[in-house]
């Protein structure tokens, strides 16, 4: 006879009857508060903007202007900050997530596309297509620092979770063909020491936990590349994966996402086996482009460009069942890149008695740590 008391946000059971009669409602409750804490920043590539999705209701609640032809945004890891390319002005909008508004533009290489944030929240690294470069900017003054070359047709960026390397996709047009390659960028020197052949058209890129593996999409209809990053070798094709841009590994590192405008599904990759191993249609007007997991992965949120047929659109998948359970009609016909954000405490009023307890993803233990962190991040 279980006689100890169990709680899980305002639960509290104490039998064991009681016990199963109610603990599929606390999970449910505890599902409920996880998605609370998160916004979703999309690209909104036609009307020249970011907009906001609330997690815990799949609202949109906020739409903030940027510069031209916004495609990938980008969180810092504290959660304050969004860095969003803008390929058509050349720039880079950094958006403040306690106000959701653009603090400061900074000027990048011709046509940037990808970026990615060291795990220190130091530096931004931002591929430009035309320049065939790489900016890194520090973010501590929002300026670029270095400009990195690459002749190999750059087009998305990762950085490994130790922050030591960054890893270009090189599947952009160059040479009268489309690159085939991945550059290594050790990010101590901002040198390339390596370069991974994998094949056409290399687009999204994700790391296991462990930044053991790099996970390569294809946008040609072609394989997923995973790549050992001790020897920078690829050491599995994984095939029947009609991929496109869209790539997103769960923070237990076990399963990959893919996204496929090819076939309108969402492929789900065994990383232990680099086997797919389950395939989630969309309906059959969608054009999907990028996904973003959730902190705690039981979400996966999927931008669908606009195509001749169709507005544009999130689908939000559950996965733990692979099943699309709601559909965001989005401000214009052109979402694009997702990123994730922890939602943040915006005042000391947002802390008061168990307040913090709703910004679980920052690991505030007690009210004050959560004060400490608003007269840190806010003026």
């Amino acid at each position: 006879m279980l006689t100890h008391t169990i709680r899980s946000r305002g639960c509290s059971l104490i039998a064991t009857y009681m016990r199963l009669l109610f603990v599929g409602a606390c999970m449910s409750a505890a599902i409920a508060t996880s998605q609370a804490q998160t916004r979703a920043y999309v690209a909104s590539n036609c009307t020249q903007s970011v907009f906001v999705v609330d997690t815990s209701t799949n609202a949109i609640v906020a739409n903030i202007a940027v510069g031209i032809g916004p495609l990938i945004p980008a969180v810092t890891p504290d959660g304050t900050r969004v860095y969003v390319t803008n390929s058509g002005s050349n720039t880079v909008s950094v958006i403040d997530t306690t106000t959701n508004t653009v603090i400061s533009t900074i000027a990048v290489g011709l046509d940037p596309y990808g970026l990615a944030i060291t795990p220190d929240g130091a530096h931004v690294y931002v591929v430009n297509r035309l320049s065939s470069t790489i900016s890194v900017i520090d973010t501590s003054t929002n300026t670029v620092v270095a400009s990195i070359p690459d002749s190999l047709g750059p087009l998305q960026v990762g950085v490994t979770p130790d922050g030591t390397r960054a890893y270009v996709t090189n599947g952009g047009f160059v040479f009268n063909s489309f690159g085939t390659t991945v550059s290594v960028i050790d990010t101590a020197t901002n040198n390339v020491i390596a370069i991974i052949p994998v094949g056409f058209v290399p687009t999204g890129i994700a790391f296991t936990p462990d930044g053991a593996r790099a996970y390569v999409a294809n946008r040609n209809s072609g394989p997923v590349w995973a790549i050992d990053t001790a020897t920078n070798t690829v050491i599995a094709t994984i095939p029947n994966v009609s991929a496109s841009s869209g790539i997103a590994i769960t923070s237990d590192g076990t399963k990959a996402y893919v996204s496929s405008q090819f076939d309108i599904t969402i492929s789900v990759i065994d990383t232990a086996t680099n086997a797919a191993v389950a395939t989630i249609p969309l309906a059959p007007t969608r054009n999907p482009a990028f996904v973003a997991l959730t902190p705690d992965d039981t979400r996966l949120y999927v931008s669908n460009a606009a195509n001749p047929i169709t507005i544009g659109t999130l689908d939000v998948i559950d996965t733990a069942t692979n099943t699309v359970i709601a559909t965001i009609p989005t401000p214009d016909f052109c979402p694009l890149g997702i990123a994730i954000a922890p939602l943040i405490p915006r005042s000391k009023d947002d802390c008061k008695k168990d307040g913090y307890q709703r910004f679980r993803t920052l690991g505030f233990s007690n009210q004050g740590q959560c004060i400490k962190y608003v007269n840190e991040h806010t003026k």
